[in-house]
């Protein structure tokens, strides 16, 4: 591992995807005033909220779907293609 510390808009970067996949209730707002003084354009900004909500958002729905399965005793579905997770509505890889 490199001694280079990550450049601080990394850093709000990857806080601010965590708060929002974690559901944080400051939901990382401080992290998007940070990102925008770095200079950190809009798009970017809001690529990383989408790819965080559908992270949760998918994570969410396949906790729902195992906790349907077990209270059903059904056997849990295969993974689909081992794929490590969807695309985004608008395409964006979360993988």
């Amino acid at each position: 591992m490199s001694d280079t510390p990550l450049h601080p808009s990394i850093v709000a970067l990857v806080s601010l995807a965590a708060n929002i996949a974690a559901n944080h209730p400051k939901q990382g707002l401080c992290q998007v005033d940070r990102l925008k003084a770095y200079g950190v354009s809009q798009a970017h900004i809001d690529a990383v909220v989408e790819i965080a909500r559908h992270i949760r958002n998918e994570a969410g729905e396949k906790l729902d779907y195992s906790f349907d399965q077990a209270m059903t005793n059904s056997a849990p579905a295969p993974t689909e293609g081992g794929a490590c997770c969807t695309p985004t509505a608008s395409g964006q890889s979360c993988c």
